[in-house]
């Protein structure tokens, strides 16, 4: 696919990063050359210095034959205005970064697509979401929903209470239990799980099961100690705080901590109508926290636009005797190191973004992409078509590649776990869990073929 994509900043070089992974014609435009610098040497991309709101830039970009055209450059102004220009002269379809919410209401999508931007992407309320779901599930790393909820996918980091550790994955995950084990994160490794694969102390399992069988997850991961979240603290009241404050459930009780008086007074006009709590202070000042209740808090999260304050300020919390910690970590460096401390849940919204932005580059019905960084991996929901390669053998017979697994299918509302002997009908929604490796090449076992 022919691919632009305008403004070099976070979210557009790791997006260049994954293309060029892919083997896609991928073009960086960016008004700032050192934003450009030595990234066409780093990624098999072309850089064009220029702005991306100028008729020539974009023609010498290529944006006659282009397949998308992403604009995620800082401005908000610069990224709409591009995408509709990019729109005008030949792009087929457009995806714009957003900071205003009031643009994701489905009542102006229409509008959006009358004028040439097709999709628009708001990295905040997709870290926001992240968050939350978090929140409501204290004992969880990861949560992946499929279909609504009719699967669930869990990333759990497994301690000594866990009771199915040391066993034989085969004894545990048969075609009749309630659950499989689609990954397993240990170390530095990343495995794809056999059935002569053990569970040990440290891992983060994820664990693929229908939505009822969640408590049993919970107790057979030694989780049922770990106390529901109804108390968090926000460190940092940036945008994805507001969001979180905004969808939080109502028996959250929250309080942002800010160390800016003037964004505190904002806060406070933005929260006006939510039970959320503003404090000026510093996060990171123990006396503050214990005066504002850390002892009794379930959960800390950290959103300061700094990952080594974040990383450091949930080892405090931890310290302090807060078990579910959420990190802010942008820069995709320290993110091992964060895990490596055990921090907890790792927020990257470039990465978040960057899935949204992928899932329209695939030409199958794909739905749902997510990338999970901390075993370089990405899940994703295919839905079969009649005749498609995936409904003609049972899964075990697919001849899948090396490093990719149909974890769940769900047929008719309902989820159902897949095993070797599964055969997928067309119209099933069916996830695939997907370990370095390309999902491009997947899109074929779901789309219709003459010759198998």
């Amino acid at each position: 696919m022919k691919i632009i994509i305008a403004g070099a900043g976070a979210v557009g070089t790791h997006l260049a990063k994954l293309l060029s992974r892919d083997r896609h014609d991928c073009v960086l435009v960016d008004d700032c050359l050192e934003r450009l610098a030595g990234l066409d040497g780093k990624y098999d991309i072309m850089t064009l210095h220029g702005s991306p709101t100028s008729i020539q830039v974009l023609k010498d970009a290529g944006v006659a034959g282009a397949d998308l055209f992403v604009g995620v450059t800082p401005e908000e102004s610069v990224n709409m205005n591009a995408c509709i220009m990019a729109h005008a002269l030949g792009a087929k379809k457009t995806v714009a970064r957003i900071d205003n919410y009031e643009y994701l209401s489905p009542q102006v999508g229409s509008f959006f697509s009358d004028m040439g931007i097709n999709s628009l992407i708001y990295p905040e309320v997709l870290a926001a979401h992240d968050i939350v779901n978090g929140l409501k599930m204290s004992w969880v790393r990861q949560r992946w929903d499929v279909h609504g909820g009719a699967l669930v996918m869990l990333g759990i980091k497994l301690r000594e209470t866990c009771e199915i550790l040391n066993q034989p994955l085969r004894s545990l995950c048969g075609p009749d239990d309630p659950y499989h084990v689609v990954a397993i994160k240990r170390g530095d490794e990343t495995l794809i799980p056999g059935g002569n694969d053990e569970l040990h102390v440290g891992d983060i399992a994820y664990f693929m099961t229908t939505r009822e069988f969640i408590p049993y997850i919970r107790r057979i991961s030694g989780k049922e100690h770990y106390a529901d979240v109804k108390n968090a603290i926000i460190m940092g009241g940036d945008k994805t705080a507001v969001r979180v404050a905004l969808t939080a459930p109502d028996y959250m009780n929250l309080k942002i901590i800010e160390v800016d008086e003037q964004r505190c007074e904002r806060l406070n006009e933005l929260l006006n109508n939510v039970d959320t709590m503003v404090i000026h202070g510093d996060g990171r000042d123990l006396g503050l926290l214990q005066e504002e209740g850390i002892q009794n808090t379930q959960a800390f999260v950290a959103l300061t636009g700094n990952a080594e304050t974040n990383i450091l300020a949930c080892l405090t919390a931890k310290r302090l005797g807060v078990r579910k910690t959420v990190a802010m970590v942008e820069n995709l460096d320290y993110v091992e190191m964060a895990e490596s401390l055990d921090i907890g849940t790792i927020i990257n919204k470039k990465t978040l973004a960057a899935s949204h932005i992928y899932q329209m580059m695939l030409d199958g019905d794909v739905s749902n992409v997510r990338s999970l960084m901390m075993v370089d991996s990405d899940v994703a929901e295919f839905t079969a078509t009649e005749g498609s390669n995936v409904t003609r053998r049972a899964v075990k017979d697919l001849g899948l590649p090396f490093g990719v697994t149909i974890g769940g299918l769900v047929r008719n509302g309902q989820g159902i776990l897949v095993n070797g002997n599964t055969r997928i009908e067309a119209g099933d929604t069916v996830m695939v869990f997907c370990h370095e490796h390309n999902l491009k090449a997947i899109e074929k076992f779901f789309k219709k073929q003459t010759i198998f």
